[in-house]
């Protein structure tokens, strides 16, 4: 039917008398006798929305499209409004935008800043306050780039008649004039309007982009990494990682630091871990999505080989989560105490003060084994692009922490499933996607590690029963650890349990 509704049967009544038009009415009656009248106006009035869509022209660079649309994933944007050809005026903004999905919001001004926001949750003039975890503002300029996420137990904004907002804080095509206001109250976001928008508050335009998962997900034709999806493999890595002895017999068991953003995974990976091991989905470490750390306490977490069993050779260490905010979260000089041993198991984190080892302790040696000897950076995959700068720098303060001693370094990417619909579709499907591989590329890229040193995991988080796939990539990338680890052991073996 779709092939039968075309361009010219769209043509309206004032075109079709014009010279040179093709259609004609009595050809368009002809056409339509075998379509009931008022799925024909239907299907008109769609086409009609689509040809006058795509006559937009978009503002925004290709590159800063890009980047945009790999910060939400594999999606596309369709350009709903154009505030230089339907107005500044608040009701052109709903009568184009509302009901329409996800949407992007892009601003431009005469210094050069291209800034807005990402909201998931549909305009409909409720009246209500919006809360929306994916919400996001963003700001380029120049070279620079920043993404700001709401802070938790805000709202997102407020859905009204007037002009969108972010958080009832910022507004755009205020007082339906092309300019944009800000104003403090509510604290959903930490904005600096000066490095927001420069304190240019004059719009030279401004842009709503509708925004929706691309369904064509490109394909590698071979798997860039090969992985057997196999019960026998998923018992030969369980059976490897059983029988898996330290190079230094000094070291019992190997000790691997998690570190990451809040909301990353760490906790989840080891009730995962802990979950294939047991046989069935446990949940012995707190973990959630909540907007700050559940972790508050460093944690260091052994893992048995069964309910019953005996203890496997490594423990898996939890740290609070890292935040942008100075004054919270994990704080950098906590992570040189952890690598070399001191802090012990329980020790609850002050954000605000770095941990102060006793004097008495801190001069006594510190064994091998109390140490860390393998560093895991878990990120999220569905976020690496919209890291802030100030995080990238906390990581990257830590790499150069844990680059000094010379501890081996992985990172552990996950929610795959969610970044890319052609996982989630398959979880097989991981080293098949061209835009995991890019993610992947990107992780490498931002925190200075190879990109062998990158693994793409889906940790069990909604599941009530282990899936064979699922175990597969977390033994995979947990095999990966012990053997870097090992690596450094290999390093540091004629200066074993040297003084502090």
């Amino acid at each position: 039917m779709n092939a039968f509704i075309d361009t010219e049967l769209c043509v309206p009544p004032t075109q079709a008398t014009r010279p040179g038009t093709k259609v004609s009415w009595a050809a368009v009656h002809r056409r339509s006798k075998s379509i009931p009248n008022r799925l024909l106006r239907n299907m008109q009035k769609a086409k009609v929305r689509k040809i006058s869509t795509e006559s937009l022209s978009s503002t925004l660079p290709k590159e800063r499209k890009d980047q945009l649309c790999a910060s939400l994933g594999d999606v596309d944007l369709t350009l709903l409004y154009k505030a230089s050809v339907h107005g500044y005026k608040a009701s052109a903004f709903h009568q184009r935008c509302d009901r329409q999905g996800p949407n992007l919001l892009v601003a431009y001004n005469n210094s050069g800043y291209i800034f807005g926001g990402y909201t998931s949750v549909d305009y409909t003039q409720s009246g209500r306050e919006i809360k929306d975890d994916e919400a996001f503002l963003f700001s380029f300029h120049g070279g620079n780039s920043s993404f700001i996420k709401v802070n938790s137990g805000y709202y997102a904004r407020y859905d009204d008649s007037g002009a969108p907002n972010f958080g009832q804080q910022l507004y755009f095509c205020y007082n339906n004039q092309s300019c944009v206001k800000y104003q403090g109250g509510t604290s959903s976001f930490d904005i600096n309007t000066s490095s927001m928008y420069g304190n240019d508050n004059q719009l030279v335009e401004c842009e709503v982009y509708k925004v929706e998962q691309d369904p064509q997900v490109s394909v590698e034709e071979k798997p860039w990494r090969k992985v057997l999806w196999t019960a026998e493999r998923r018992a030969e890595l369980m059976g490897l990682i059983r029988s898996h002895k330290p190079l230094i017999s000094s070291a019992s068991r190997v000790r691997i630091l998690m570190v990451g953003p809040v909301g990353a995974g760490k906790s989840s990976f080891f009730n995962s871990i802990n979950s294939i091991f047991t046989g069935h989905v446990t949940s012995k470490a707190m973990s959630g999505s909540a907007g700050t750390s559940l972790t508050v306490q460093f944690r260091s977490y052994p893992v048995n080989d069964g309910r019953e069993g005996k203890p496997l050779p490594f423990v898996l260490c939890d740290t609070m989560g890292l935040e942008e905010q100075s004054g919270a979260g994990l704080d950098i000089e906590d992570i040189s105490s952890i690598l070399q041993g001191h802090i012990p198991d329980r020790y609850k984190f002050n954000p605000a003060a770095p941990f102060q080892p006793d004097e008495q302790k801190s001069s006594r040696l510190v064994s091998l084994q109390e140490k860390i000897h393998c560093v895991v950076y878990v990120i999220d995959a569905t976020k690496i692009s919209l890291m802030s700068e100030k995080l990238e720098e906390k990581l990257s303060a830590i790499r150069r922490k844990v680059n000094y001693i010379g501890i081996a370094q992985i990172v552990l990417m996950t929610k795959v499933d969610e970044a890319c619909p052609f996982v989630e579709e398959d979880l097989e499907n991981v080293y098949f996607s061209s835009y995991i591989k890019t993610k992947v590329q990107e992780v490498s890229s931002r925190l200075g590690v190879p990109v062998s040193c990158v693994l793409p995991v889906k940790n069990y988080s909604q599941e009530l029963e282990l899936e064979l796939n699922c175990d597969v990539l977390l033994l995979t990338a947990l095999q990966q650890m012990l053997r870097f680890a090992d690596d450094y052991f290999d390093d540091i073996h004629p200066v074993e349990d040297k003084p502090v």
